[in-house]
């Protein structure tokens, strides 16, 4: 009796280390370092934009101070966007995850909005500071576009192994789901960031 469960013992154990690297659960686990450090790159570059803004309404404000409704969309939508906690578990949340994204292009629309108003005056496009800082802003903006391909590409890849047999059955196991992604209309966006340097001055 103790032999034949020993026996069991042995090919229960032999059936488990031959499974094992086919249930998908090393890959589950490597993917979703994937995606959170994908993620972690993209909150660092909006938190880059984000600590542009005020030097850039500053100086925006010294050439053109009567464009307040301007000036208090961007401050108010960075304003929002500092409220949201932006944590790499964001992308385990869908609501929150589109909450923080919904934020984030409110303060793009405002900041391509302000970038507009600046074209009217000559003397502040002329201005090395604001020259530099749109700078920075565009190739933020650009830092910020690589970043969300990236994990946009890496969420793809982690959601297809989620639902693919037989690593599903692994993810339902140890509680893995589908992580949310930039939806279609932010998608499309993706490959082009938003133009803020100026010709000329």
């Amino acid at each position: 009796m103790n032999t034949r469960r020993l026996l069991s013992a042995v090919a229960l154990s032999a059936v488990i280390v031959t499974t094992l690297p086919s249930c998908g659960y090393n890959t589950l686990q490597a993917q979703d370092e994937s995606v959170q450090a994908s993620w972690s790159e993209v909150l660092n570059q909006y938190q880059r934009r984000a600590d542009l803004i005020p030097n850039l309404v500053s100086t925006v404000k010294g050439y053109a101070a009567h464009e307040d409704k301007v000036l208090n969309e961007v401050t108010q939508a960075r304003a929002s966007v500092a409220g949201i906690k932006a944590t790499p578990e964001l992308v385990n949340d869908p609501v929150a995850f589109q909450k923080f994204i919904d934020a984030q292009n409110q303060l793009q629309g405002s900041l391509s909005r302000l970038m507009a108003v600046t074209e009217s005056y000559p003397d502040l496009k002329a201005n090395q500071n604001f020259r530099d800082l749109s700078a920075q802003l565009e190739g933020t903006e650009n830092r910020i576009a690589v970043a969300r391909k990236r994990y946009i590409d890496s969420v793809q890849t982690y959601n297809l192994t989620v639902r693919q047999f037989p690593s599903n059955l692994t993810a339902k196991v140890v509680g893995m789901h589908t992580k949310p992604n930039f939806s279609v209309a932010n998608e499309s966006q993706i490959s082009q960031a938003p133009t803020v340097s100026f010709s000329g001055s």
